[in-house]
């Protein structure tokens, strides 16, 4: 991939991303403010698709595509991927899910390679291997660890799941259509777990804090399916890791949440691997160069 091209890349995929954690930032003032995290998904969805649907260009010929299997299962990742990163962020910190998220890059590599048949490399592998370890750190497994975590490693490997997918039917349709695809499958599977619960007295800040996690995941994932559209899913695999970036100076400015030392490093490990990853695959684009 051209330099210029791969710049291009990093930059959308960085908007994309801090769309998402801009939106996710929402969704933990209200979570753990006490609003049930499933009516959090679900009015994220299910708002987003009311919004976008009369922009969406959605016509009577694709609405059969709404049910084939492929687009239903990316759905299906996506929401239970948002359900399970809103319950995490119940009660851990900002950075910290994030971190524990980033397994979703190494579940996003491998299924790429075993279902997609993209090419693995040696330093891509080690790479990733690294900002699994990373993850780990953060998360630490049998010391320490919390049901929080669980669900945001659960988050992680769900997103991986809906990154793979995203690659396998960005070709084949409109970045519109997927978009309003995954809000409508995503709001209609997450209905009978958000409105049968103990719904919240609706005031200003929390209808603001509704509309910002709804606007801002839509737009998030909306440029990720263009990213998907020009690049490997292996590619903007890495690429996400910049979300740590954000995660990181949102959890601190609006929490004060700092990470202890184990997960600070971990979050630099995780950095680490995804700036490496990116280094290794603008080399392999260079001629007579291969990593």
């Amino acid at each position: 991939m051209p330099l210029s091209e791969l710049v291009r890349v990093i930059l959308l995929v960085f908007a994309a991303v801090t769309c998402v954690v801009i939106g996710d930032t929402a969704g933990k003032l209200m979570t753990s403010g006490g609003v049930d995290p499933f009516f959090v998904a679900w009015s994220r969805f299910a708002l987003a698709g009311l919004v976008l649907l009369p922009f969406s260009g959605l016509t009577r010929d694709e609405v059969p595509e709404l049910f084939r299997w492929r687009i239903l299962l990316r759905a299906a990742a996506i929401a239970a991927g948002v359900s399970c990163i809103l319950t995490a962020l119940r009660t851990e910190p900002l950075a910290n899910v994030f971190g524990a998220f980033f397994i979703g890059p190494v579940v996003s590599y491998v299924l790429a390679m075993i279902f997609l048949h993209e090419r693995p490399t040696l330093w891509r592998s080690l790479l990733l291997a690294l900002g699994f370890l990373g993850v780990m750190l953060v998360v630490k497994p049998g010391f320490g660890a919390t049901p929080g975590m669980g669900f945001a490693l659960a988050a992680g490997t769900f997103y991986g799941g809906y990154l793979v997918m995203t690659r396998t039917v960005a070709g084949a349709h409109r970045p519109r259509f997927l978009l309003i695809s995954q809000l409508l499958i995503g709001s209609a599977l997450l209905t009978p777990l958000g409105v049968t619960g103990e719904l919240p007295a609706f005031d200003m800040r929390l209808s603001l804090l509704v509309a910002l996690s709804a606007g801002a995941s839509a737009c998030g994932n909306f440029m990720l399916v263009i990213a998907n559209r020009t690049a490997e899913a292996s590619l903007i695999a890495p690429l996400v890791y910049s979300q740590l970036i954000s995660a990181t100076v949102l959890g601190v400015l609006v929490f004060g949440d700092w990470p202890d030392g184990w997960s600070l490093l971990g979050l630099v490990l995780i950095a680490l691997s995804g700036i490496g990853s990116l280094w290794a695959s603008h080399k392999r684009a260079l001629p007579g160069l291969r990593p």
